[in-house]
Protein backbone atom coordinates (compact mmCIF):
# COMPACT_ATOMS: atom_id res chain seq x y z
CA UNK A 1 0.00 0.00 0.00
CA UNK A 2 1.31 3.42 -0.94
CA UNK A 3 1.30 5.96 1.77
CA UNK A 4 1.48 9.68 1.40
CA UNK A 5 2.50 12.25 3.86
CA UNK A 6 1.27 15.66 4.47
CA UNK A 7 3.70 18.43 4.73
CA UNK A 8 3.26 18.33 8.46
CA UNK A 9 4.34 14.68 8.51
CA UNK A 10 0.95 13.03 9.10
CA UNK A 11 -0.04 10.00 7.04
CA UNK A 12 -3.10 9.79 4.90
CA UNK A 13 -4.80 7.17 2.76
CA UNK A 14 -5.64 7.44 -0.88
CA UNK A 15 -8.78 9.45 -1.38
CA UNK A 16 -8.30 11.48 1.77
CA UNK A 17 -8.35 15.18 1.21
CA UNK A 18 -5.13 16.88 1.71
CA UNK A 19 -4.99 19.16 4.59
CA UNK A 20 -2.82 22.13 4.49
CA UNK A 21 -1.72 24.44 7.12
CA UNK A 22 -3.12 27.83 7.19
CA UNK A 23 0.22 29.39 6.32
CA UNK A 24 1.11 26.94 3.53
CA UNK A 25 1.81 28.44 0.16
CA UNK A 26 -0.45 27.28 -2.66
CA UNK A 27 2.57 26.74 -4.86
CA UNK A 28 4.32 24.69 -2.22
CA UNK A 29 1.21 22.62 -1.76
CA UNK A 30 0.95 21.98 -5.47
CA UNK A 31 4.61 20.86 -5.69
CA UNK A 32 4.76 18.79 -2.58
CA UNK A 33 3.67 15.50 -4.14
CA UNK A 34 6.53 15.68 -6.62
CA UNK A 35 9.02 16.46 -3.89
CA UNK A 36 7.83 13.64 -1.79
CA UNK A 37 7.88 11.11 -4.58
CA UNK A 38 11.48 12.00 -5.75
CA UNK A 39 13.21 12.26 -2.35
CA UNK A 40 14.51 8.66 -2.34
CA UNK A 41 15.91 8.94 -5.90
CA UNK A 42 17.78 12.09 -5.03
CA UNK A 43 19.50 10.37 -2.14
CA UNK A 44 20.59 7.55 -4.42
CA UNK A 45 22.04 10.07 -6.96
CA UNK A 46 24.00 11.81 -4.21
CA UNK A 47 25.68 8.52 -3.20
CA UNK A 48 26.64 7.82 -6.81
CA UNK A 49 28.19 11.25 -7.13
CA UNK A 50 30.08 10.75 -3.89
CA UNK A 51 31.41 7.39 -5.12
CA UNK A 52 32.55 8.97 -8.37
CA UNK A 53 34.39 11.69 -6.47
CA UNK A 54 36.08 9.16 -4.19
CA UNK A 55 37.14 7.03 -7.18
CA UNK A 56 38.54 10.10 -8.93
CA UNK A 57 40.49 11.11 -5.83
CA UNK A 58 41.84 7.59 -5.40
CA UNK A 59 42.87 7.53 -9.06
CA UNK A 60 44.63 10.86 -8.75
CA UNK A 61 46.33 9.69 -5.58
CA UNK A 62 47.44 6.46 -7.23
CA UNK A 63 48.75 8.37 -10.24
CA UNK A 64 50.60 10.79 -7.96
CA UNK A 65 52.05 7.90 -5.97
CA UNK A 66 53.10 6.11 -9.16
CA UNK A 67 54.69 9.26 -10.55
CA UNK A 68 56.54 9.86 -7.31
CA UNK A 69 57.72 6.26 -7.16
CA UNK A 70 58.82 6.49 -10.79
CA UNK A 71 60.83 9.63 -10.01
CA UNK A 72 62.29 7.94 -6.95
CA UNK A 73 63.21 4.94 -9.10
CA UNK A 74 64.88 7.19 -11.65
CA UNK A 75 66.75 9.03 -8.91
CA UNK A 76 67.87 5.77 -7.34
CA UNK A 77 69.00 4.46 -10.72
CA UNK A 78 70.84 7.69 -11.46
CA UNK A 79 72.53 7.51 -8.07
CA UNK A 80 73.59 3.94 -8.72
CA UNK A 81 74.92 4.87 -12.15
CA UNK A 82 76.78 7.84 -10.73
CA UNK A 83 78.29 5.59 -8.06
CA UNK A 84 79.33 3.10 -10.74
CA UNK A 85 80.99 5.89 -12.74
CA UNK A 86 82.84 7.01 -9.60
CA UNK A 87 84.00 3.48 -8.85
CA UNK A 88 85.19 3.12 -12.44
CA UNK A 89 87.28 6.27 -11.98
CA UNK A 90 88.63 4.87 -8.72
CA UNK A 91 89.59 1.72 -10.60
CA UNK A 92 91.78 4.04 -12.64
CA UNK A 93 93.64 5.01 -9.46
CA UNK A 94 94.45 1.38 -8.73
CA UNK A 95 95.44 0.92 -12.36
CA UNK A 96 97.92 3.81 -12.13
CA UNK A 97 99.39 2.30 -8.97
CA UNK A 98 99.93 -1.01 -10.77
CA UNK A 99 101.48 0.67 -13.81
CA UNK A 100 104.00 2.83 -11.93
CA UNK A 101 105.19 -0.12 -9.86
CA UNK A 102 106.60 -1.77 -12.98
CA UNK A 103 110.31 -1.50 -13.72
CA UNK A 104 111.43 0.98 -16.35
CA UNK A 105 112.29 -1.67 -18.91
CA UNK A 106 108.80 -3.15 -18.76
CA UNK A 107 107.23 0.30 -18.93
CA UNK A 108 109.27 1.32 -21.96
CA UNK A 109 108.41 -1.92 -23.72
CA UNK A 110 104.71 -1.19 -23.23
CA UNK A 111 105.07 2.35 -24.61
CA UNK A 112 105.80 4.30 -21.43
CA UNK A 113 103.62 6.54 -19.32
CA UNK A 114 104.02 9.85 -21.15
CA UNK A 115 101.72 9.47 -24.17
CA UNK A 116 100.28 6.00 -24.55
CA UNK A 117 96.67 5.59 -25.69
CA UNK A 118 96.92 1.79 -25.62
CA UNK A 119 97.79 1.89 -21.93
CA UNK A 120 95.51 4.68 -20.71
CA UNK A 121 92.50 5.09 -23.01
CA UNK A 122 89.07 3.47 -22.54
CA UNK A 123 90.14 0.69 -20.17
CA UNK A 124 87.22 -1.68 -19.65
CA UNK A 125 85.95 -2.11 -16.09
CA UNK A 126 82.38 -3.45 -16.50
CA UNK A 127 81.53 -5.44 -19.61
CA UNK A 128 77.95 -5.65 -20.79
CA UNK A 129 76.19 -6.42 -24.09
CA UNK A 130 74.50 -3.01 -23.87
CA UNK A 131 76.75 -0.02 -24.36
CA UNK A 132 74.77 2.01 -21.82
CA UNK A 133 75.91 -0.37 -19.08
CA UNK A 134 79.48 -0.95 -20.30
CA UNK A 135 81.82 0.98 -17.99
CA UNK A 136 85.35 2.24 -18.63
CA UNK A 137 87.93 4.79 -17.50
CA UNK A 138 90.39 6.98 -19.41
CA UNK A 139 93.46 8.75 -18.00
CA UNK A 140 94.55 12.18 -19.24
CA UNK A 141 97.51 14.51 -18.77
CA UNK A 142 98.42 17.88 -20.34
CA UNK A 143 100.15 17.60 -23.71
CA UNK A 144 103.30 19.48 -24.61
CA UNK A 145 104.45 20.55 -28.03
CA UNK A 146 107.87 19.63 -29.40
CA UNK A 147 108.92 23.21 -28.75
CA UNK A 148 108.16 23.00 -25.03
CA UNK A 149 104.75 24.68 -24.67
CA UNK A 150 101.64 23.22 -23.03
CA UNK A 151 98.89 22.55 -25.54
CA UNK A 152 95.93 20.18 -25.33
CA UNK A 153 95.82 16.77 -23.69
CA UNK A 154 97.34 13.32 -24.02
CA UNK A 155 96.59 9.84 -22.71
CA UNK A 156 99.15 9.33 -19.98
CA UNK A 157 100.58 10.48 -16.68
CA UNK A 158 102.07 13.86 -15.78
CA UNK A 159 105.40 13.67 -13.99
CA UNK A 160 105.29 16.15 -11.12
CA UNK A 161 109.07 16.50 -11.44
CA UNK A 162 108.44 18.41 -14.67
CA UNK A 163 107.28 21.28 -12.43
CA UNK A 164 108.87 23.62 -9.91
CA UNK A 165 108.45 22.36 -6.34
CA UNK A 166 107.71 25.38 -4.16
CA UNK A 167 108.36 23.50 -0.94
CA UNK A 168 112.02 22.93 -1.82
CA UNK A 169 112.69 25.94 -4.05
CA UNK A 170 114.58 27.68 -1.27
CA UNK A 171 117.21 24.92 -1.42
CA UNK A 172 118.31 26.42 -4.74
CA UNK A 173 119.73 29.32 -2.74
CA UNK A 174 122.22 26.92 -1.13
CA UNK A 175 124.11 26.84 -4.43
CA UNK A 176 123.88 30.59 -5.05
CA UNK A 177 121.89 33.49 -3.70
CA UNK A 178 118.81 34.52 -5.69
CA UNK A 179 118.54 31.11 -7.41
CA UNK A 180 115.09 30.57 -5.92
CA UNK A 181 113.94 33.98 -7.11
CA UNK A 182 115.36 33.29 -10.58
CA UNK A 183 113.38 30.06 -10.77
CA UNK A 184 110.16 31.81 -9.82
CA UNK A 185 110.77 34.61 -12.29
CA UNK A 186 110.74 32.02 -15.09
CA UNK A 187 106.96 31.66 -14.67
CA UNK A 188 105.02 33.56 -17.35
CA UNK A 189 103.57 36.78 -15.95
CA UNK A 190 105.59 36.60 -12.72
CA UNK A 191 106.77 39.88 -11.21
CA UNK A 192 109.58 40.52 -8.77
CA UNK A 193 107.22 41.73 -5.98
CA UNK A 194 105.09 38.58 -6.26
CA UNK A 195 108.17 36.33 -6.42
CA UNK A 196 109.55 37.93 -3.25
CA UNK A 197 106.15 37.72 -1.56
CA UNK A 198 105.92 33.99 -2.33
CA UNK A 199 109.42 33.36 -0.97
CA UNK A 200 108.61 35.40 2.16
CA UNK A 201 105.46 33.31 2.63
CA UNK A 202 107.35 30.00 2.62
CA UNK A 203 110.67 30.90 4.25
CA UNK A 204 111.02 30.32 7.99
CA UNK A 205 112.09 33.81 9.01
CA UNK A 206 110.24 37.08 9.52
CA UNK A 207 112.77 39.12 7.54
CA UNK A 208 111.08 40.80 4.59
CA UNK A 209 112.77 40.53 1.20
CA UNK A 210 113.39 43.62 -0.89
CA UNK A 211 109.95 43.61 -2.58
CA UNK A 212 108.25 40.99 -0.45
CA UNK A 213 105.66 40.90 2.34
CA UNK A 214 105.81 39.49 5.85
CA UNK A 215 103.60 39.36 8.93
CA UNK A 216 103.14 43.14 9.27
CA UNK A 217 101.46 43.34 5.89
CA UNK A 218 99.12 40.38 6.36
CA UNK A 219 98.13 41.39 9.88
CA UNK A 220 97.05 44.79 8.54
CA UNK A 221 94.42 43.16 6.30
CA UNK A 222 90.77 42.69 7.18
CA UNK A 223 90.52 39.97 8.32
CA UNK A 224 94.15 39.68 9.41
CA UNK A 225 96.14 36.46 9.11
CA UNK A 226 99.73 35.31 9.44
CA UNK A 227 101.99 34.00 6.65
CA UNK A 228 102.78 30.30 6.57
CA UNK A 229 106.56 30.66 7.06
CA UNK A 230 106.90 27.03 6.11
CA UNK A 231 105.97 24.47 3.44
CA UNK A 232 102.69 25.03 1.60
CA UNK A 233 99.79 22.69 2.35
CA UNK A 234 98.35 23.14 -1.16
CA UNK A 235 98.87 25.29 -4.23
CA UNK A 236 95.56 27.04 -3.50
CA UNK A 237 97.23 28.52 -0.43
CA UNK A 238 99.09 30.85 -2.81
CA UNK A 239 95.86 32.82 -3.13
CA UNK A 240 96.62 34.15 0.36
CA UNK A 241 99.91 35.61 -0.86
CA UNK A 242 99.91 39.31 -1.69
CA UNK A 243 98.92 40.09 -5.29
CA UNK A 244 98.37 36.46 -6.33
CA UNK A 245 95.01 36.23 -8.13
CA UNK A 246 92.91 33.26 -9.28
CA UNK A 247 93.46 34.34 -12.90
CA UNK A 248 97.22 34.11 -12.46
CA UNK A 249 97.15 30.88 -10.49
CA UNK A 250 94.60 28.89 -12.51
CA UNK A 251 94.29 30.70 -15.85
CA UNK A 252 91.36 30.45 -18.24
CA UNK A 253 90.86 26.68 -18.22
CA UNK A 254 87.88 26.73 -15.87
CA UNK A 255 86.87 23.10 -16.40
CA UNK A 256 90.48 21.86 -16.12
CA UNK A 257 90.54 19.78 -19.32
CA UNK A 258 93.69 21.38 -20.81
CA UNK A 259 91.62 22.83 -23.67
CA UNK A 260 90.43 26.43 -24.00
CA UNK A 261 86.82 26.33 -25.21
CA UNK A 262 85.04 29.24 -26.87
CA UNK A 263 83.40 30.25 -23.58
CA UNK A 264 86.83 30.43 -21.93
CA UNK A 265 88.57 32.45 -24.65
CA UNK A 266 87.80 35.87 -23.06
CA UNK A 267 89.56 34.72 -19.88
CA UNK A 268 92.86 34.22 -21.68
CA UNK A 269 93.29 38.00 -21.67
CA UNK A 270 94.88 38.82 -18.31
CA UNK A 271 95.42 42.46 -17.45
CA UNK A 272 99.05 43.46 -17.44
CA UNK A 273 100.28 40.09 -18.76
CA UNK A 274 101.42 39.07 -22.24
CA UNK A 275 99.62 35.79 -22.89
CA UNK A 276 99.77 35.69 -26.68
CA UNK A 277 101.52 32.30 -26.63
CA UNK A 278 98.89 30.87 -24.27
CA UNK A 279 101.58 30.11 -21.69
CA UNK A 280 99.22 31.22 -18.90
CA UNK A 281 96.07 29.50 -20.17
CA UNK A 282 96.36 27.01 -17.32
CA UNK A 283 97.91 29.51 -14.93
CA UNK A 284 100.90 29.05 -12.68
CA UNK A 285 99.37 25.81 -11.41
CA UNK A 286 100.58 24.20 -14.65
CA UNK A 287 104.18 24.93 -13.65
CA UNK A 288 104.10 24.47 -9.87
CA UNK A 289 103.85 21.56 -7.47
CA UNK A 290 104.53 20.72 -3.84
CA UNK A 291 104.79 16.96 -4.33
CA UNK A 292 107.60 16.11 -6.78
CA UNK A 293 110.20 13.53 -5.77
CA UNK A 294 112.24 10.69 -7.27
CA UNK A 295 113.24 7.30 -5.95
CA UNK A 296 116.84 6.95 -4.84
CA UNK A 297 117.03 3.28 -5.78
CA UNK A 298 118.16 1.21 -8.73
CA UNK A 299 115.85 0.30 -11.57
CA UNK A 300 115.16 -3.09 -9.99
CA UNK A 301 114.14 -1.42 -6.73
CA UNK A 302 117.21 -2.37 -4.71
CA UNK A 303 118.97 0.37 -2.71
CA UNK A 304 121.81 2.23 -4.35
CA UNK A 305 125.29 1.98 -2.89
CA UNK A 306 125.97 4.83 -0.47
CA UNK A 307 129.48 5.92 -1.44
CA UNK A 308 129.75 7.84 1.83
CA UNK A 309 129.22 4.85 4.10
CA UNK A 310 131.73 4.55 6.92
CA UNK A 311 132.65 0.88 6.39
CA UNK A 312 135.09 1.00 3.46
CA UNK A 313 135.45 -2.77 3.28
CA UNK A 314 131.69 -3.11 2.80
CA UNK A 315 131.79 -0.26 0.28
CA UNK A 316 134.52 -1.94 -1.75
CA UNK A 317 132.72 -5.30 -1.70
CA UNK A 318 129.57 -3.66 -3.09
CA UNK A 319 131.36 -1.53 -5.68
CA UNK A 320 133.35 -4.30 -7.39
CA UNK A 321 130.37 -6.15 -8.93
CA UNK A 322 128.77 -2.84 -9.99
CA UNK A 323 131.79 -1.01 -11.42
CA UNK A 324 134.70 -3.42 -11.69
CA UNK A 325 137.87 -3.52 -9.62
CA UNK A 326 139.64 -0.45 -10.98
CA UNK A 327 136.75 1.97 -10.50
CA UNK A 328 135.82 0.40 -7.16
CA UNK A 329 139.38 0.80 -5.89
CA UNK A 330 139.53 4.40 -7.06
CA UNK A 331 136.28 5.34 -5.29
CA UNK A 332 137.56 3.90 -2.02
CA UNK A 333 140.95 5.56 -2.49
CA UNK A 334 139.21 8.88 -3.18
CA UNK A 335 137.22 8.51 0.04
CA UNK A 336 140.52 8.09 1.91
CA UNK A 337 142.59 10.74 0.16
CA UNK A 338 140.21 13.17 -1.53
CA UNK A 339 141.07 15.02 -4.72
CA UNK A 340 144.74 15.53 -5.44
CA UNK A 341 145.53 18.74 -7.29
CA UNK A 342 149.33 18.52 -7.24
CA UNK A 343 151.05 20.34 -10.06
CA UNK A 344 153.53 17.56 -10.72
CA UNK A 345 153.41 15.71 -14.02
CA UNK A 346 153.08 12.33 -12.37
CA UNK A 347 150.07 10.53 -13.87
CA UNK A 348 149.90 8.24 -10.89
CA UNK A 349 149.47 4.57 -10.28
CA UNK A 350 146.52 2.73 -11.78
CA UNK A 351 143.81 2.11 -9.20
CA UNK A 352 143.62 -1.55 -10.19
CA UNK A 353 147.17 -2.07 -8.84
CA UNK A 354 146.61 -0.50 -5.44
CA UNK A 355 147.14 -2.40 -2.22
CA UNK A 356 144.44 -0.59 -0.28
CA UNK A 357 144.30 -0.53 3.48
CA UNK A 358 140.55 -0.84 3.95
CA UNK A 359 140.85 -0.46 7.71
CA UNK A 360 141.71 3.22 7.25
CA UNK A 361 138.75 5.63 7.57
CA UNK A 362 137.19 7.57 4.74
CA UNK A 363 138.16 11.18 5.41
CA UNK A 364 136.61 12.67 2.29
CA UNK A 365 132.87 12.92 1.72
CA UNK A 366 131.75 12.86 -1.91
CA UNK A 367 129.19 15.62 -2.54
CA UNK A 368 128.50 14.67 -6.15
CA UNK A 369 129.57 11.67 -8.21
CA UNK A 370 130.79 14.10 -10.83
CA UNK A 371 133.69 14.96 -8.51
CA UNK A 372 135.23 11.65 -9.54
CA UNK A 373 135.51 12.64 -13.21
CA UNK A 374 139.09 13.42 -14.22
CA UNK A 375 140.21 13.45 -10.59
CA UNK A 376 143.39 12.00 -9.13
CA UNK A 377 143.88 11.11 -5.50
CA UNK A 378 146.62 10.10 -3.04
CA UNK A 379 146.44 7.20 -0.65
CA UNK A 380 148.75 5.40 1.73
CA UNK A 381 148.87 1.76 0.73
CA UNK A 382 149.32 -1.19 3.05
CA UNK A 383 152.95 -1.66 4.07
CA UNK A 384 155.55 -0.59 6.59
CA UNK A 385 154.77 2.52 8.66
CA UNK A 386 156.02 5.82 7.37
CA UNK A 387 155.74 5.14 3.64
CA UNK A 388 154.79 7.99 1.33
CA UNK A 389 151.30 8.36 -0.15
CA UNK A 390 150.79 6.97 -3.62
CA UNK A 391 149.36 9.21 -6.32
CA UNK A 392 146.48 7.37 -7.98
CA UNK A 393 145.69 8.01 -11.65
CA UNK A 394 142.20 9.07 -12.67
CA UNK A 395 139.92 6.09 -13.23
CA UNK A 396 137.07 8.17 -14.69
CA UNK A 397 138.24 9.80 -17.90
CA UNK A 398 136.81 13.16 -18.87
CA UNK A 399 136.30 12.46 -22.56
CA UNK A 400 132.74 12.25 -23.86
CA UNK A 401 132.82 8.65 -25.09
CA UNK A 402 134.14 7.36 -21.78
CA UNK A 403 131.61 9.38 -19.79
CA UNK A 404 128.77 8.12 -21.95
CA UNK A 405 129.85 4.59 -21.01
CA UNK A 406 130.45 4.85 -17.28
CA UNK A 407 128.11 7.64 -16.11
CA UNK A 408 124.94 5.52 -16.50
CA UNK A 409 126.60 2.82 -14.37
CA UNK A 410 127.63 5.35 -11.76
CA UNK A 411 124.23 6.98 -11.44
CA UNK A 412 122.30 3.73 -11.66
CA UNK A 413 124.22 2.07 -8.83
CA UNK A 414 125.68 4.77 -6.61
CA UNK A 415 124.31 7.59 -4.47
CA UNK A 416 125.93 10.22 -2.27
CA UNK A 417 123.30 9.72 0.45
CA UNK A 418 121.14 6.88 1.69
CA UNK A 419 117.82 8.75 1.61
CA UNK A 420 115.10 6.64 -0.06
CA UNK A 421 113.95 9.58 -2.20
CA UNK A 422 115.12 12.97 -3.45
CA UNK A 423 112.53 15.78 -3.52
CA UNK A 424 112.00 18.63 -5.87
CA UNK A 425 114.46 18.40 -8.77
CA UNK A 426 113.21 19.45 -12.23
CA UNK A 427 112.94 16.83 -14.97
CA UNK A 428 114.78 18.28 -17.97
CA UNK A 429 113.22 15.68 -20.30
CA UNK A 430 109.66 16.85 -19.65
CA UNK A 431 109.76 20.34 -18.15
CA UNK A 432 108.19 23.17 -20.19
CA UNK A 433 110.40 25.68 -21.91
CA UNK A 434 109.55 28.41 -19.39
CA UNK A 435 110.96 26.45 -16.45
CA UNK A 436 114.09 25.40 -18.33
CA UNK A 437 114.81 29.05 -19.12
CA UNK A 438 114.64 29.82 -15.39
CA UNK A 439 117.15 27.19 -14.26
CA UNK A 440 120.32 28.99 -13.10
CA UNK A 441 123.22 28.07 -15.36
CA UNK A 442 121.16 27.41 -18.49
CA UNK A 443 120.99 30.05 -21.20
CA UNK A 444 118.59 30.21 -24.14
CA UNK A 445 120.97 28.38 -26.49
CA UNK A 446 121.35 25.52 -24.01
CA UNK A 447 117.57 25.33 -23.60
CA UNK A 448 117.14 25.09 -27.37
CA UNK A 449 119.61 22.19 -27.44
CA UNK A 450 117.83 20.44 -24.58
CA UNK A 451 114.42 20.74 -26.21
CA UNK A 452 115.80 19.66 -29.56
CA UNK A 453 117.67 16.60 -28.24
CA UNK A 454 115.50 15.34 -25.40
CA UNK A 455 112.97 12.53 -25.27
CA UNK A 456 110.19 12.53 -22.64
CA UNK A 457 111.01 8.90 -21.93
CA UNK A 458 114.47 7.87 -23.12
CA UNK A 459 114.49 5.00 -25.59
CA UNK A 460 116.62 1.88 -25.23
CA UNK A 461 119.10 3.17 -27.83
CA UNK A 462 119.91 6.21 -25.62
CA UNK A 463 120.19 4.82 -22.07
CA UNK A 464 122.40 7.76 -21.06
CA UNK A 465 119.38 10.07 -21.50
CA UNK A 466 117.76 8.35 -18.54
CA UNK A 467 120.11 10.41 -16.35
CA UNK A 468 120.44 14.17 -16.16
CA UNK A 469 124.15 13.88 -17.04
CA UNK A 470 123.23 13.56 -20.72
CA UNK A 471 123.54 17.34 -20.72
CA UNK A 472 127.25 16.75 -20.15
CA UNK A 473 127.77 13.83 -22.53
CA UNK A 474 125.83 15.57 -25.31
CA UNK A 475 127.97 18.66 -24.92
CA UNK A 476 125.14 20.95 -23.84
CA UNK A 477 127.04 22.03 -20.71
CA UNK A 478 130.58 21.61 -19.38
CA UNK A 479 131.56 19.66 -16.29
CA UNK A 480 131.65 22.67 -13.97
CA UNK A 481 128.14 23.74 -15.03
CA UNK A 482 126.83 20.20 -14.70
CA UNK A 483 128.06 20.06 -11.11
CA UNK A 484 126.16 23.27 -10.32
CA UNK A 485 123.01 21.88 -11.95
CA UNK A 486 123.01 18.56 -10.10
CA UNK A 487 121.00 19.78 -7.05
CA UNK A 488 118.36 21.29 -9.35
CA UNK A 489 117.81 18.95 -12.33
CA UNK A 490 116.99 15.30 -12.91
CA UNK A 491 115.88 13.05 -15.74
CA UNK A 492 113.47 11.08 -13.57
CA UNK A 493 110.67 11.51 -11.08
CA UNK A 494 108.27 9.11 -9.42
CA UNK A 495 105.28 11.20 -8.36
CA UNK A 496 102.57 11.30 -11.01
CA UNK A 497 99.46 13.37 -11.59
CA UNK A 498 96.52 12.44 -13.80
CA UNK A 499 92.89 13.13 -14.53
CA UNK A 500 90.74 10.02 -14.54
CA UNK A 501 87.28 9.90 -16.12
CA UNK A 502 84.92 7.01 -15.35
CA UNK A 503 82.20 6.73 -18.00
CA UNK A 504 79.79 4.48 -19.92
CA UNK A 505 79.89 3.81 -23.64
CA UNK A 506 76.44 5.39 -24.06
CA UNK A 507 73.83 7.38 -22.16
CA UNK A 508 75.43 7.49 -18.78
CA UNK A 509 76.97 9.85 -16.27
CA UNK A 510 80.71 10.51 -16.16
CA UNK A 511 82.83 10.99 -13.06
CA UNK A 512 86.11 12.95 -13.25
CA UNK A 513 88.81 13.27 -10.63
CA UNK A 514 92.35 14.61 -10.33
CA UNK A 515 94.84 12.46 -8.42
CA UNK A 516 98.50 12.52 -7.44
CA UNK A 517 100.15 9.13 -6.90
CA UNK A 518 103.48 8.88 -5.08
CA UNK A 519 105.48 5.93 -6.40
CA UNK A 520 108.60 6.70 -4.36
CA UNK A 521 107.25 4.19 -1.87
CA UNK A 522 105.88 0.68 -2.17
CA UNK A 523 102.97 0.27 -2.55
CA UNK A 524 102.34 3.66 -4.19
CA UNK A 525 100.34 6.14 -2.15
CA UNK A 526 97.58 8.51 -3.25
CA UNK A 527 98.88 11.85 -1.94
CA UNK A 528 96.03 14.02 -3.22
CA UNK A 529 92.64 13.49 -4.78
CA UNK A 530 90.12 16.06 -5.95
CA UNK A 531 86.74 15.26 -7.46
CA UNK A 532 85.99 17.35 -10.55
CA UNK A 533 82.51 15.99 -11.22
CA UNK A 534 80.97 19.43 -10.74
CA UNK A 535 83.05 20.64 -13.70
CA UNK A 536 81.47 18.10 -16.04
CA UNK A 537 83.08 15.21 -17.94
CA UNK A 538 85.46 17.59 -19.69
CA UNK A 539 85.79 15.35 -22.74
CA UNK A 540 83.42 13.93 -25.34
CA UNK A 541 82.65 10.21 -25.51
CA UNK A 542 84.68 10.03 -28.72
CA UNK A 543 87.75 11.46 -26.97
CA UNK A 544 87.18 9.20 -23.98
CA UNK A 545 87.23 6.21 -26.34
CA UNK A 546 83.65 4.98 -25.91
CA UNK A 547 82.63 2.02 -28.06
CA UNK A 548 78.88 2.25 -28.87
CA UNK A 549 77.04 -0.90 -29.87
CA UNK A 550 77.03 -0.12 -33.58
CA UNK A 551 80.84 0.18 -33.73
CA UNK A 552 81.88 -2.35 -31.14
Amino acid sequence: MIRYFDLDGETRRPGDKQRRPADASPLLVSLSPCLLVSAGGRRRASVLLLVLIVVALLTLGAMSFFERMFVEHQAAEASVRQTQARLQAESGIEYIKAVVQQDQTTLYQSGGTFNNANLFRAKLVIDDPLAAFRGRFTIFAPQMTETGYYSGYRYGLENESAKLNLNVVLMADDAAQENARELLMSLPGMTEPIADAILDWIDADEEQRLLGAERDYYMSLNPPYAPRNGPLASLEELLLVRDVTPAMLFGADLNRNSVIEASEEPLTIIEGVDNLTGALNRGWAAYLTIDSAEKNVRADGTPKIDVNMSDLQALYDQLVPALGQEMASFVVAYRQGGAYDGDDDQAGKAASGLNLDLTQPGRERITTLLDLIGARTRVVEQGPPGQQPTVVAAAFAEDTNSMRDYLPKLFENLAVNAAPSIPGRININQAPRALLLGIPGLDSNMVEQIIGNRQPEPAAERPDHAYETWLLTDGVVDLATMKRLMPIVTAGGDVYRAQIVGFFDEEGPAYRMDVIVDATQTPPLVKRRRDLVELGPGYSLEILGAAPDEVR
